[in-house]
């Protein structure tokens, strides 16, 4: 193929990836801010939150899971132990003899807690803290299991993984430091990991004798730092890769579990390394594709994918080798036969034609193809599912505040308001209303505060903050004040809204095309447009009594205009406004039966028609609700 035709594609391909799979570099950046923000505010007294992955990287994909890193800053790894000890934090030091490279012992220097001794396994007379009791020690829900060192669910949706901080660089990547004369990364990107340090992920080397002790060294943030240097061209040829792998690779049999993204993005920082930043251009695209395609067949015939941090771990050892590796070789230089056009075996670029996408996108469409990007993310679930202990933790809640206050730039403003939002709204249900043996003045007082921390709530979508105010005057009983606020919410639920992970419609884009949208940041344009589904925590005391067995011990989450219309039939069934009951009934069971702004998935449409089972049992239509109980089941079948 000629150079200019092979740059033309290119172009193409680049417009191609950026409206249908990745997104704009602006929409990237805007991922990466929302992370580092939403982090940075659901972060505890003593454990620190850290989205890492493609998916903290702002790359997210079709597949992409929930990385999510949990540092715990009241135990502390050193290389070398410091001389003065807080007596408050458990110090354990490394130890690296024997021990696989890029993997450690963490011996015991200080106990501040005789309860930590059931962590530590005693070998030689020494305490070495255990990688697989830590883990084993979380307390999980019945849908998790432990995969490598994490917490996953048995979805696949999210990763937690436990982690252990070294502040200090370590030693087995010292020559990380000056092995580079290019002039990436920079000096002061390689100043910002260092100054970071490592993480310890618990998890030893398979098979090895002291598996259960050993951890593995993880460079996740600074890999984060490197990624964000990237140029955009450069991220839209790792998805390239990723996309490889998962849609093609990966769907023989034989290669499954052979390759993993880890190792793609280990290839792409070796290259980067040796290339000039100047090099990943858009035109340059399918180049820059290809010799990172050939790098990986490169690095599977010779069974060598050298750690990035720590060249003496060889990534590929004891995995890729024998009969499995020369057949995805084979499967490797078949693709590569097709030249680029390999990832067309992909359904998500199967449709790709370089002459469709040769002209530059329109600025405005992208605008909203981006929009419904990011309201159809994993980022607003991240948000709304933040940990017990985060939304107990006062401190987290005056960060919060004194960050808005201080900050001059709006769109950190705006990202820290919405955030602290959500928090509030799943900080006010642990508020406990109506408790039995509470003085009328105590009462007074916690009504009150649930009060005034659930305005503070209304700022991260349009509705559901309104409805669960409403839900708190009915939960006191003040029904006549419950009803005004749902009339309002119900009055913004007009058909140009959007839902999470709904499909948008020609009135959608045109709605989002109006100039007032196109300098409005995304946090304010959710404000306007979004129609988030209500949260209730586990053993909420926001849910109304009705649903109080949806909360027992789980969290539980329902559409916000099937919940404003079950909820303003409640206030009205306790007022004993028979007609106006029918109404609401009426009106319910036809915007479940259009699925009228009610979030796409079987699970969001199931627990509508539970809803209405609910409400048609309470006024005694029991055949009724029967029926839609069955539409339930049959919707989402292993429900309990």
């Amino acid at each position: 193929m000629a150079d200019t035709e092979t740059k033309t594609i290119s172009l193409a391909l680049y417009r191609y990836m950026c409206q249908n799979i990745v997104g704009s570099e602006n929409h990237v950046k805007n991922l990466r801010l929302i992370n580092t923000v939403r982090d940075n505010m659901t972060s505890e007294t003593f454990n620190t939150i850290i989205t890492s992955g493609s998916f903290g990287e702002g790359l997210e994909m079709r597949g992409s899971d929930l990385d999510v890193m949990y540092v715990n800053e009241k135990k502390e790894v050193y290389e070398n132990v410091q001389t003065s000890l807080n007596s408050n934090v458990l110090y354990l030091s490394v130890e690296t003899e024997d021990v696989k490279a890029g993997f450690a012992h963490l011996l015991l220097k200080q106990y501040y807690s005789q309860s930590l001794g059931k962590y530590f396994e005693e070998h030689n007379g020494k305490h070495y803290f255990s990688s697989t009791v830590y883990k084993q020690a979380v307390d999980r829900t019945s849908n998790s299991v432990i995969h490598g060192p994490c917490i996953s669910d048995k979805n696949g949706t999210y990763d937690y993984a436990l982690c252990l901080h070294c502040r200090t660089w370590i030693s087995q990547a010292s020559q990380w430091i000056t092995r580079s004369n290019n002039s990436w990364p920079s000096y002061k990107v390689k100043h910002s990991i260092i100054k970071h340090g490592v993480l310890f992920v618990p998890v030893g080397v398979k098979g090895s004798p002291k598996e259960n002790i050993e951890w593995r060294i993880s460079f996740s943030v600074g890999e984060k730092f490197l990624i964000n240097t990237f140029t955009h061209a450069q991220l839209l040829c790792y998805a390239l890769l990723k996309i490889l792998l998962k849609d093609v690779i990966s769907t023989y049999p034989e290669c499954e579990d052979l390759l993993c993204s880890y190792f793609l993005k280990t290839i792409i920082f070796w290259i980067s390394e040796e290339l000039p930043q100047s090099i990943w251009k858009p035109e340059n695209l399918i180049h820059c594709f290809m010799r990172c395609l050939s790098r990986l067949i490169y690095s599977v015939d010779y069974s060598i994918c050298l750690h990035y941090f720590i060249p003496e771990n060889n990534l590929f050892e004891n995995k890729i080798e024998g009969r499995a590796r020369k057949i995805l070789l084979d499967k490797l230089y078949k693709l590569h036969s097709y030249g680029w056009r390999c990832v067309l075996f992909s359904d998500q670029l199967s449709n790709f034609h370089a002459s469709m996408w040769m002209s530059p996108i329109d600025s405005h469409t992208l605008h909203t193809i981006e929009l419904a990007k990011i309201v159809n993310s994993k980022l607003l679930y991240l948000a709304s599912n933040v940990s017990y202990a985060c939304v107990q933790d006062i401190i987290v809640y005056k960060r919060g505040i004194h960050q808005i206050v201080s900050y001059h730039q709006s769109s950190l403003k705006y990202l820290k308001t919405y955030f602290l939002s959500v928090l509030c709204g799943q900080y006010a249900q642990y508020v406990q209303l109506n408790s039995s043996g509470n003085s009328n003045k105590h009462q007074y007082k916690q009504n009150k505060s649930c009060l005034c921390i659930l305005l503070q709530n209304i700022y991260h979508d349009s509705v559901s903050g309104w409805l669960m105010l409403a839900s708190f005057f009915y939960k006191v009983k003040q029904y006549s004040n419950a009803l005004q606020i749902i009339e309002y919410s119900l009055s913004k639920c007009t058909p140009e809204k959007v839902c999470r992970f709904m499909d948008m419609s020609g009135s959608h884009y045109r709605f989002s095309d109006l100039q007032i949208f196109q300098k409005t940041s995304i946090v304010q344009l959710w404000k306007t447009m979004l129609i988030d589904y209500l949260h209730f925590t586990r053993n909420s005391w926001l849910i109304p009594n009705e649903l109080q067995m949806k909360v027992k011990n789980v969290s539980y989450s329902i559409s916000s205009i099937v919940y404003a219309y079950f909820l303003n039939m409640l206030c009205h069934y306790h007022l004993n406004n028979v007609r106006q009951c029918q109404d609401c009934l009426r009106t319910l069971q036809l915007i479940i039966n259009e699925s009228y702004l009610i979030e796409n998935g079987k699970l969001f449409q199931s627990e509508s028609y539970q809803i209405l089972g609910i409400a048609l049992q309470l006024l005694g239509e029991s055949e009724s609700a029967r029926h839609a109980f069955m539409q339930s089941v049959e919707l989402d079948p292993d429900q309990i």
